[in-house]
């Protein structure tokens, strides 16, 4: 925990966002997925570490921030964005999947945000992001079966092929038993059982911005587009919607990658390394 600093924003709704500090240089904000913390874009972080000060917050609802809230929408993720950046004078933002959702859509009303990174946002086009899975994972989710509603969910979004070909008679124990034996997390890390419930807040984000591509013409930030050659196509049709409609924008697709390439079990190097080139380019 020596490594970082901690910090809090306070969102409009009086919601405290806390958030890991490391570096220095000018700032920048990491916004981590759906099922994720901060703990997941440490290296990612680090990496970025030595030219930016990064800051990587715990969305609400994990770790160091407070609940979701009875009211919990798209609109809230935007104010608690913005409460990041006027904390931490950041004009720079990188979003992974329904991060990436919320930073857009932060920097579509907040004009001081001038350069954002999106790596394979989950934008449903057409019906494109897969949403059939969600009732089973409510129930599960309700019915308090945490290993059962996380094997529904990476099976639904089909991020993790290997999960997609084993089947859930063997999946739910080996993950009930992983569950476990991560629950000793370090001190700021949260335990992968009290992640587990937080996607079906993050499924409301992608059901309420579905079909919202048209609207990011209006974006006058300067975007940089990522994605994996072996994320699942519906993520690759998103980037494609952006890429159509927005003004200012570049992309870079990783060969090797998939939907966690900026994690820190994917290749946050080769990420950090597009970002540090983006962030710190004046044109």
């Amino acid at each position: 925990m020596g490594e970082y600093r901690t910090g809090t924003a306070v969102s409009a709704d009086g919601t405290v966002i806390g958030y890991r500090s490391l570096g220095s240089g000018p700032a920048v904000l990491l916004v981590h997925g759906g099922m994720k913390a901060a703990q997941h874009l440490m290296d990612l972080a680090r990496v970025l570490s030595d030219g930016f000060t990064v800051h990587v917050p715990d969305r609400r609802g994990r770790g160091l921030s407070g609940a979701h809230g009875a009211d919990f929408g798209v609109r809230r993720e935007v104010e608690d964005l913005q409460a990041l950046a006027a904390a931490t004078g950041a004009t720079r933002i990188f979003g992974l999947s329904s991060g990436a959702l919320v930073t857009l859509r932060t920097a579509l009303v907040t004009p001081s945000l001038d350069r954002i990174a999106l790596y394979e946002p989950p934008l449903s086009v057409d019906g494109s992001a897969p949403i059939g899975w969600v009732p089973r994972y409510e129930r599960e989710i309700a019915a308090g079966k945490l290993s059962a509603a996380l094997v529904t969910s990476l099976k639904g979004l089909g991020t993790e092929p290997v999960f997609g070909r084993v089947p859930r008679f063997l999946l739910v124990p080996f993950l009930t038993v992983g569950a476990r034996l991560q629950r000793a997390a370090a001190e700021d890390d949260v335990p992968i059982p009290e992640l587990v419930p937080t996607l079906g807040y993050d499924m409301r984000v992608i059901r309420e911005m579905a079909d919202t591509a048209p609207d990011y013409a209006a974006l006058k930030a300067e975007v940089l587009l990522l994605d994996g050659a072996k994320s699942p196509a519906y993520l690759h049709q998103a980037v494609d919607a952006l890429s159509a409609v927005l003004l200012r924008s570049r992309r870079v697709t990783f060969p090797g990658l998939g939907h966690e390439g900026p994690e820190d079990e994917g290749d946050p190097k080769s990420v950090g390394a597009a970002l540090r080139d983006f962030f710190a380019d004046p044109a």
